[in-house]
């Protein structure tokens, strides 16, 4: 198959004509790496299994978009299904989207003689361009799951390419120490994040993701152990970091609860329904004001939206209107989870933006992450 092709003009897409990553992207055959996937069914319930080999074109056409392609739903990896075989669950893996796998190698200021971790392997992409980029001796590749170690370490050596893979959560512990670590999955803040923070070498820089968050932190460690730095004015949407095969179950009995029934305060909300998880910016703010908190969004014919928020210490909170309408709110809990999102909605609007974006981060050694911004500041991690 012709692939350098649309492999040259996918790195003129989500590179500039003078990086230094264009010649990378260029050289890397993408859809070695990805050679089945899964796709939403059209009924919006389930994955459908993509084989490249069945069908060159749309193979070609798949691994050359700059878009992610999920690998992995539940425990099923595209690679191990039936030819037919539909998958029901959450993605648990996926090749992401070069360009942004591009973003997070930037944010990560690789150099030569550098070493890098690169935290999540997926399906090798960050891996294939980083190894290629500044050599593979290197970079070290580390998930938490086998089978995505073991494929991704034989198609980078098809391609003469042979970085250090290891398999580990690294919620729990993170071998070696690295000038440079760049995650692609959302890591959870508090005790999950010392093992990552200890294996940053000082003076060394992280680009990251915290989970439930689209926000890029990046930041140098000090000498006494800290990690400096800000919120990129870049946003990125990654899965969260798992310890297992799968996701812990999530809140199913709450979200049923939320879906049917009255809650103790019953009333109007000021704005529409909107969309939380698909909001970036809102739910990042929501996350680190109410660390937690699960969505869910529906809409039928194109008109009646529905949102619910549930949270782990009981509260819900579901809001319904007809498009744009003032929706009716439901809520129980210890916590009112609709206001909480329509106070941070009148401070967007009150001031145009949110403090999140550009706010200086401090994130201590026990993995308390401290954000501040002029006369706002938070503590996400801190029990």
């Amino acid at each position: 198959m012709d692939w350098l092709g649309p492999a040259r003009r996918l790195a003129d897409t989500v590179t500039d004509p003078d990086s230094r990553w264009l010649a990378t992207v260029a050289r890397i055959p993408r859809h070695e790496l990805v050679p089945r996937w899964w796709e939403r069914d059209t009924d919006g319930e389930g994955w459908v299994l993509r084989d490249g080999a069945g069908d060159p074109g749309a193979w070609m056409k798949a691994a050359y978009s700059d878009r992610s392609l999920v690998t992995k739903v539940g425990a099923l990896h595209a690679d191990h299904a039936r030819a037919g075989e539909r998958a029901v669950g959450r993605p648990t893996s996926s090749a992401t989207m070069p360009g942004l796998v591009v973003r997070m190698l930037r944010h990560g200021r690789l150099g030569d003689g550098l070493s890098l971790l690169d935290l999540g392997t997926g399906s090798g992409g960050l891996t294939a361009y980083a190894a290629s980029r500044i050599g593979d001796r290197h970079v070290t590749s580390l998930d938490v799951d086998p089978y995505l170690i073991d494929a991704a370490r034989e198609r980078l050596g098809r391609l003469g390419l042979h970085p250090r893979f290891v398999t580990a959560d690294a919620t729990e512990h993170v071998p070696g120490t690295y000038d440079r670590i760049v995650s692609t999955v959302g890591l959870p803040a508090g005790p999950g994040l010392r093992p990552v923070l200890a294996a940053l070498a000082p003076g060394g820089r992280i680009a990251m993701t915290l989970e439930r968050t689209c926000l890029i932190f990046t930041g140098w460690k000090h000498a006494n152990g800290d990690v400096v730095g800000r919120v990129e004015h870049d946003m990125a949407g990654f899965m969260l970091a798992r310890s297992g095969d799968d996701y812990p179950p999530e809140l199913t009995d709450l979200f049923a609860h939320a879906r049917t029934e009255d809650g103790d305060e019953i009333s109007t909300g000021r704005y529409p329904v909107v969309d939380v998880a698909n909001s970036w910016e809102l739910r990042s703010m929501l996350e680190v004001t109410v660390p937690g908190v699960e969505l869910a969004f529906e809409e039928v014919h194109g008109l009646t939206r529905t949102a619910l928020l549930v949270h782990p210490d009981g509260s819900w909170a579901r809001a319904s209107a007809d498009w744009i309408a003032p929706p009716e709110v439901h809520q129980s809990g210890p916590r009112k989870l609709w206001n909480i999102l329509e106070r941070i909605r009148n401070r967007l609007n009150a001031e145009g933006s949110l403090p999140l974006l550009g706010a200086h981060v401090r994130i201590t050694p026990d993995g308390v992450c401290r954000l501040s911004r002029g006369g706002w500041g938070t503590a996400i991690g801190d029990t």
